[in-house]
């Protein structure tokens, strides 16, 4: 499997590395119904577990509070996989 080590930078601080492993890690620590090792880069995420509207929020909530990056709900219907949402917060950052 490919790693890839992504740089962030959080409100103009040092750069944060970020494997996607690592994000998908903190997905998997906060979301209850997702067992560890569950999710893979190419997982769809909405067949993982029970998706909705306050998973939505959920997930927006961390991807601000862990990475200071704001997503919105279109950015997450234009996902369909784990590593397209790693992607949007690649792409804002950057």
């Amino acid at each position: 499997m490919k790693q890839t080590t992504e740089t962030f930078y959080l409100c103009g601080s040092k750069p944060l590395q970020m494997k996607i492993e690592e994000f998908i890690a903190r997905i998997e620590e906060e979301f209850d119904d997702i067992e560890p090792g569950t999710l893979k880069p190419e997982s769809i995420f909405r067949e993982v577990f029970e998706w909705n509207s306050i998973n939505a929020l959920i997930l927006i909530a961390l991807v601000k509070t862990e990475y200071d990056v704001a997503i919105n709900a279109e950015d997450i219907a234009n996902s369909k996989t784990v590593e397209d949402i790693y992607r949007i917060i690649e792409s804002k950052v950057a």
